[in-house]
């Protein structure tokens, strides 16, 4: 007799559609094949446990499970549940009419219990693309899969309830959508812009960075409170859509780095890998890819702090993502695409010291090593860096003041207008939504300037000494600016202002 159940593989932060045919024959041996990992050749020994203790019966017959397409690589442990309930179904313990409506994932205790899976948001939306009318899936994993409309998802505890649920003897309820949206707390970040003392350049600057979707690097002395300012940055960028909560939910899903009572993302994910991270941790990939931390800051912000420590091959992998927001991934076999449109922030001391342009402590760096300390950046990498800021350390008048700043959700909500002018003026363009995102060609259409502005650009190249790379970022930046203040026309000032923040390419800025 043979029984067919469905299933899907992770492929990157898709799923693909599993089947898994379940063959008895006469005999007493039980094959896998299909080319199932070590977690999934286990199945066995977990399967046989939790039958005997539920009172099901494993048959004593030859069983053959064939996990198609054979030549995809299965791994993990949720094929579980769908193995075992083919085992049931094929010794008639399990009515098999309703098995082709649904696919099953769920990892079995040896006591029955189901516990939770990663990426199932992914294989609830390819089940619902390809047509299923339901999945069943751990109880904890519900509130996660019921985010995709028009599926049935059905939360289960244990293999007999899912059992009785295929047997008709028990009615379980789908768990929709609507429900779960109720339950989410919509974009509360716990950090505020109105806790930051001093630093109005700063935080004009992260205002800036947000509303045009630009990179920006801190320069300043310890404590003078960088860390702290980029941590808010999540909290003025737009509220998040349900688009973009689903997508960043399916990232975060398949690298298994969901909370248990989250069903969604709701905030903008905000990410902070440490220093000694290396290349594929970065960037993502592996035997088995998975995505990276630029991967999981997806539609958020990474932060890459004391930015001069991290390897020099880390930080040139960032390159191609900061300019395509796409990571490409190629094996032998395969190559897979993981989604990277971040906002970067980065932060680091102006020399190994620390102290070098502080007001009040001397720099005890040599001759020489605050050149050398930044060299450690490439130019390629600064180059896609849009916003160069020094910070300074604060005042202690102003660190005493009683006064509030203003607050993130007044920031975010000129962040917001301003970004919809952009999306406005970039609704025909695909691979362009903000600003920082415009090409050579884009800067050329969108950025044009009167002949003031112009000759103000051109002294200031030659008398700070930017260098070329600089002329788009200050355009686009100035671009920004002008959005802002709803100008349809980039004025001198926004021209202006927006040379200011390019504190990095001022020729005398690293002379010690």
């Amino acid at each position: 007799m043979l029984v067919k159940t469905y299933s899907s593989a992770l492929f990157g932060i898709d799923a693909t559609t599993i089947t898994i045919e379940v063959n008895s024959a006469i005999g007493i041996n039980f094959f896998l094949v299909g080319l199932p990992d070590n977690a999934v050749k286990e199945s066995h020994q977990r399967i046989k446990a939790a039958l005997s203790n539920n009172n099901f019966h494993f048959p004593g017959k030859e069983i053959t499970v064939n996990m198609a397409p054979a030549d995809v690589r299965k791994e993990g442990s949720l094929y579980d549940l769908p193995i075992a309930i083919g085992i049931l179904a094929v010794s008639n313990q399990v009515n098999v009419d309703m098995l082709e409506n649904y696919q099953l994932i769920g990892e079995l205790s040896l006591d029955g219990m189901l516990k939770p899976m990663k990426g199932v948001l992914a294989v609830a939306i390819h089940a619902k693309k390809e047509g299923y009318q339901g999945i069943l899936v751990p109880k904890a994993n519900a509130q996660e899969a019921s985010m995709v409309e028009g599926l049935e998802v059905v939360g289960v505890e244990s293999l007999p309830e899912v059992v009785d649920f295929l047997n008709g003897s028990k009615t379980i309820s789908a768990m929709k959508k609507t429900d779960t949206v109720k339950e989410i707390h919509w974009d509360t970040y716990d950090s505020d812009f109105s806790d930051v003392k001093g630093q109005e350049v700063v935080k004009r600057a992260f205002e800036i960075a947000a509303s045009g979707g630009h990179n920006i690097i801190l320069i300043g002395p310890p404590g003078s409170g960088k860390s702290m300012l980029a941590k808010r940055l999540p909290g003025i960028l737009p509220p998040m859509g349900m688009d973009e909560a689903l997508e960043t939910t399916k990232i975060h899903s398949v690298a298994g780095k969901m909370k248990k009572h989250n069903g969604i993302l709701s905030t903008r994910p905000f990410r902070k890998p440490h220093h000694t991270i290396s290349d594929i941790g970065l960037i993502g990939g592996g035997s088995y890819p998975q995505p990276g931390e630029i991967s999981l800051a997806h539609n958020g912000v990474l932060f890459l702090d004391e930015l001069p420590e991290y390897k020099r091959t880390v930080l040139e992998v960032l390159r191609q993502p900061l300019e395509d927001r796409v990571v490409n991934i190629s094996r032998a076999r395969f190559s897979l695409e993981f989604p990277a449109s971040f906002m970067l922030v980065a932060a680091m001391n102006p020399c190994p010291c620390g102290y070098f342009n502080h007001p009040h402590k001397a720099c005890a760096c040599p001759s020489g090593m605050v050149q050398k300390y930044m060299n450690r950046i490439s130019g390629p990498l600064l180059d896609r860096i849009d916003l160069q800021i020094e910070v300074t350390p604060v005042a202690f008048d102003e660190l005493n003041q009683k006064i509030l700043s203003e607050s993130s959700d007044n920031i975010r909500t000129r962040v917001t207008k301003t970004r919809e002018i952009q999306r406005l003026r970039y609704h025909q363009k695909e691979s362009i939504h903000t600003n920082a995102q415009m090409g050579s060609g884009d800067v050329s259409a969108y950025c044009g300037l009167q002949e003031d502005t112009i000759k103000l650009l051109k002294e200031a190249m030659k008398r700070l000494g930017l260098s070329a790379r600089a002329y788009n970022r200050i355009l686009k930046v100035a671009r920004t600016i002008a959005d802002m203040e709803q100008s349809e026309n980039i004025r001198t000032e926004h021209v202006s202002e927006a040379i200011q923040y390019r504190t990095l390419d001022r020729l005398n800025w690293t002379i010690n």
